[in-house]
């Protein structure tokens, strides 16, 4: 007789880990279609030999995904590891859906040159990302 596993049901801090990736993705394609319209579909499509800086808010998105590359990996690897060492409660969930929340707004933020309260959300999600720390060391 096969025994049929039961699936466990995911933590809500793997779902907004994978909520991330999705924005990460989002975030992607927004930033490249941004580009492509100003340096052109054909450039894209070439060698891209020819260097034609961004500036505006193609520029802008740029940098905040190339921000978000930055955080990810960090926020990536934290989440995984409070998962896999059975640590995951309210600091991880709370630091974790902090993250993803000023991560969402950041963007837009960034993408309408909105200095001050940009600033503001990326150190929450930084302190998002340092409360899933929080059970690592506890």
């Amino acid at each position: 007789m096969v025994r049929k596993s039961v699936p466990h049901p995911l933590p809500a801090e793997a779902k907004l880990l994978a909520a991330a990736i999705v924005l990460g993705i989002v975030h992607l394609h927004v930033s490249a279609m941004a580009a492509r319209r100003q340096q052109s579909y054909a450039w894209g499509a070439g060698p891209r030999d020819e260097p034609r800086p961004l500036h505006g808010v193609p520029a802008r998105l740029e940098r905040a995904f190339g921000n978000f590359l930055e955080t990810f990996p960090l926020f990536a690897t934290s989440v995984l590891l409070a998962w896999t060492s059975a640590r995951l409660g309210p600091f991880t969930y709370w630091g974790a859906l902090l993250y993803v929340v000023c991560r969402a707004l950041y963007v837009p933020l960034y993408a309408a040159g909105i200095p001050y309260a940009r600033t503001a959300i990326w150190q929450l999600g930084v302190a998002g990302q340092l409360l899933v720390l929080v059970p690592l060391f506890s």
